[in-house]
């Protein structure tokens, strides 16, 4: 398989790939620009189906981290790891530990933090190997102490970014009868839904997973529907909250939402599915403008943690989206292709 070639390569500084005989580790870790800091990006744990697949997912979402970074002002460049495998049977100690020494040869060019299929109890086991991981310090909240899971702040800056999606697009600033379709109930689709609910909006949702859809109709009242039957619902909201690249030619047209937002990584199957939106007259949130609640949390882990300035810099995602909106309008261009605009005006001066 040729890797320079691929779509996705877009001028990666460096991919690494690890292997360990005695565990079992087949890994990758992908270093896509580091001129604003060391990249920075989760290690993700999944069963892919071919080599190929988990090449193109690690390089799609190590670029997704340099311009997520540069958009949310950090010091940070963007990277990320996959390490390929089912988390739920082919997670092992030795596995993670062989990982982390992996980890340990880069140097600090690329510090991990949790991602699908990992957590924060592995990354704080892989700090005994090494010092490149990210997300374990435990952090003050209004209920007393939270863990370095940064899922609750990803969760947060997707609400803040649904509701500025709801003022540019419906022109309400109240979520009170909103109806919503999230698709992905783990912890932070699920912790989005939570808020939603308790902000007044209506709930559809849907998962791979049973235990999580039981939890979610018991406990927020949502409507489960199959994962088909999510794109078509008659709501005002879709939230995207699983894996990446849902947007596409089978789904967009599916769409009766007039906003596109939420949570996960790489939902545009290709660019011109932000075009296929736009034409549409579908708003939407570019997923790494609106996600960085996570990388926004980790940053302050790393530079001295204050509550009120995370706070405050994860509601700044709500400016950051409404710059993106206006500009859209004004020069008529698909969200997506904006934001990458000004994303790459940060990170390559």
């Amino acid at each position: 398989m040729a890797v320079f070639s691929l779509s996705d390569f877009a001028d990666h500084e460096q991919v690494v790939f690890c292997s360990d005989d005695k565990s079992g580790l087949k890994a990758i870790i992908a270093v896509h620009n580091s001129n604003l800091g060391p990249a920075l990006g989760g290690c993700r744990m999944w069963p892919y189906a071919s080599e190929e697949e988990a090449v193109r997912d690690v390089l799609r979402l190590s670029r997704g981290m340099t311009y997520k970074s540069a958009m949310a002002n950090l010091k940070l460049g963007g990277g990320k790891s996959v390490i390929i495998g089912n988390p739920r049977t082919q997670k092992t100690p030795d596995l993670l530990a062989a990982f982390a020494r992996a980890l340990e040869q880069l140097g600090g060019r690329y510090i991990a933090a949790e991602d699908s299929g990992t957590s924060v109890a592995d990354m704080k086991y892989m700090n005994q190997f090494t010092a490149h991981v990210a997300g374990i310090k435990d952090k003050p909240t209004d209920e007393g102490t939270r863990s370095g899971d940064p899922s609750p702040a990803t969760a947060y800056g997707t609400f803040i970014g649904i509701k500025a999606a709801v003022k540019e697009q419906l022109g309400r600033d109240s979520l009170e009868g909103l109806k919503v379709a999230v698709q992905g109930v783990g912890n932070v689709g699920f912790d989005l839904a939570r808020q939603l609910k308790e902000a007044g909006a209506s709930l559809w949702v849907t998962d791979i997973h049973r235990d999580s859809l039981t939890r979610a109709a018991e406990e927020l009242g949502a409507v489960v529907v199959a994962p088909d039957a999510i794109f078509g619902l008659d709501v005002d909201v879709f939230a995207p909250c699983a894996l990446g690249a849902v947007l596409n030619d089978q789904t967009i047209p599916q769409l009766q939402a007039k906003i596109v937002a939420g949570a996960s990584n790489n939902q545009l199957a290709e660019a011109r599915h932000g075009v296929a939106l736009m034409k549409r007259g579908i708003l939407y949130a570019p997923d790494y403008v609106i996600n960085a609640g996570g990388i926004i949390d980790v940053y302050h882990e790393r530079i001295g943690f204050d509550r009120a300035a995370l706070l405050a810099h994860i509601e700044g995602i709500y400016d950051n989206l409404m710059e993106i909106f206006a500009r859209a309008r004004a020069e008529e261009r698909p969200t997506a292709e904006v934001a990458d605009a000004i994303a790459e005006e940060r990170f390559r001066r």
